[in-house]
């Protein structure tokens, strides 16, 4: 009696460990534009609890200041998203680098949710302030005092750790030539500008919402819109470290 050996489990002729180029591409792209489309609308939902000094104290606008905190955390979510799309393929370049960037990456976003766990604290004293009897004094210098530990994390986060994301993956970008080379430089630009301009806020040279502290991180702005628009919208260059993923 003779039997038939069973036909073969049909598999992927994807390699184990290799990417997708173009999905890469487009998803570390479509991270990059959401970090914009989620933190710049935040600005205008938390300016009541930035603006007031007596937020604490008063009618509040807490649904409007929560949803700008959830945008934050939208943030956090995407822009660790591109480092954790970007990696696989940019490990190919250099390793190190790469797991430099996403630790920066996490860093960042982890310094940003120290800041919406302050706001959230503004909120949580506003309702519940008055209600245990606190003097409106305490709860204004209490209050301020968080707003002041998220201000300071905008400058750690977005200002510190964003100038040292621009120098990591502005390299591997530059290196590998996956997007036109002109785009890193503005990074590479940016980077060195955004830390002297960081260093001159600890200092305090100039403030760190003045008019000079924003036309500094303009190129670090352009830099992560256009590397992530072309990456969405272009995909990545034929270059050599695509042969390899």
């Amino acid at each position: 009696m003779t039997t038939t050996a069973a036909p073969p489990i049909p598999t992927s002729t994807r390699a184990p460990g290799s990417v997708n180029p173009r999905r890469t591409a487009f998803v570390a792209g479509a991270f990059y534009l959401l970090t914009f489309a989620s933190s710049i609308p935040a600005v205008f939902f938390l300016a009541p609890v930035l603006d007031d000094p007596g937020y604490v104290t008063g009618a509040g606008a807490d649904t409007r200041v929560v949803l700008g905190l959830l945008l934050d955390v939208v943030n956090v979510v995407a822009l660790i998203g591109t480092a954790v799309a970007l990696f696989p393929l940019l490990k190919r370049q250099s390793e190190g680098l790469a797991l430099g960037f996403v630790t920066s990456r996490v860093m960042e976003g982890a310094v940003i949710m120290v800041g919406v766990a302050s706001l959230l604290a503004v909120v949580t004293l506003r309702q519940d302030g008055a209600a245990a009897g606190a003097g409106d004094d305490g709860l204004v210098v209490a209050a301020q005092s968080l707003v002041a530990v998220r201000d300071w994390t905008l400058l750690l986060g977005p200002g510190l750790a964003a100038a040292v994301n621009a120098l990591l993956l502005g390299t591997l970008m530059y290196r590998s030539g996956l997007v036109p080379r002109a785009i890193p430089v503005i990074g590479l630009i940016g980077a060195p500008l955004l830390l002297a301009s960081v260093i001159a806020t600890l200092f305090g040279i100039h403030g760190q919402f003045s008019q000079t502290a924003l036309v500094i991180a303009l190129p670090i702005m352009v830099w992560e819109l256009s590397v992530g628009s072309w990456m969405l919208v272009k995909g990545f260059k034929p270059a050599p470290i695509l042969q390899q993923a």
